[in-house]
């Protein structure tokens, strides 16, 4: 089969068109909270993306004797869909943190580089094309539609949690004889992992380009993590420097001519505006 042939090219566009409407959509609402539209749209992801792990097991077992080296949902991205269709229902920051950047990172990877070898409409390709379509619709829709942007630190984090799960997947292997995650050789079908070098090397390799790819996706919330270190104040100067000219004053009772407040008091009333703007704003970390 053609990995790109029209049926899985017409997926990739669908994908396209779904998550940006999703994203546009969600950006719009001015709610508070998550309205019920956006409930209803994070449960349909999350049926798609259980229906979808069903028939993972319907594909793996269905035709063939259960396997411990094949047959069992470790996979990264197998992990990634119960992992995404858990945050879409509770919207928990380090469930999606993790849809995000195992969403982006791997799964989006897997769709453009895919390891399938049947064609539509068979269940096989079904599983596969819904299960990371889903992956990267529910990571896009989370963070960028529903502005639940990752936390500060959360790249060293979730590199860490990925390292964690590959030893225990490498250990499942070495008792199997599978090849969960690649870990063992690469695919056979073209993929990123076929240019990081040899076994066991690749591992190292594709461990680097995690670590670069996730710090690539949360470089958009840089500028929204320094305006919370650095909330703006009244007079539109920065609060670092506003904050220094204050704890530099001497506290000698005496009113300052620019605020016609005793200077020893200027420190107080930096700290009560910096309040007072943190908590009339949204949350800077949010996706602007």
């Amino acid at each position: 089969m053609r990995v790109f042939s029209p049926a899985y090219i017409t997926t990739l566009v669908v994908t396209v068109l779904a998550a940006t409407a999703l994203c546009v959509a969600g950006r719009r609402q001015r709610a508070p909270g998550p309205t019920r539209w956006v409930l209803v749209a994070n449960g349909a992801l999350a049926v798609v993306l259980l229906v979808t792990s069903a028939l993972w097991l319907q594909t793996t077992l269905g035709d063939q004797p259960f396997s411990a080296a094949t047959s069992l949902p470790f996979a990264l991205c197998d992990v990634a869909a119960l992992v995404a269709a858990a945050a879409l229902l509770t919207r928990q920051r380090l469930l999606v943190e993790l849809t995000y950047f195992w969403g982006l990172a791997g799964s989006l990877q897997s769709l453009l580089t895919p390891d399938l070898k049947v064609g539509w409409p068979s269940l096989e390709f079904v599983e596969y094309v819904g299960a990371h379509a889903a992956i990267v619709c529910a990571a896009l829709f989370l963070v960028v539609g529903q502005r639940i942007a990752p936390r500060p630190h959360s790249v060293i984090r979730i590199w860490l949690v990925t390292l964690g799960y590959s030893a225990v997947v490498g250990g499942i292997d070495a008792l199997t004889g599978g090849d969960y995650m690649y870990l063992r050789h690469v695919p056979g079908e073209w993929t990123l992992l076929s240019v990081l070098g040899p076994w066991p090397w690749y591992i190292a390799s594709a461990a680097a380009v995690a670590l670069v790819l996730f710090t690539a996706l949360d470089l958009p919330f840089w500028k929204g993590r320094r305006s919370l270190v650095l909330p703006p104040n009244r007079s539109g100067l920065g609060g670092m420097a506003h904050a220094r000219r204050s704890t530099c004053a001497i506290p000698t009772g005496q009113a300052d001519a620019r605020s016609r407040r005793p200077v020893g008091q200027s420190a107080g009333a930096v700290g009560a505006t910096s309040v007072r703007t943190m908590s009339s704003g949204d949350d800077p970390t949010q996706v602007g």
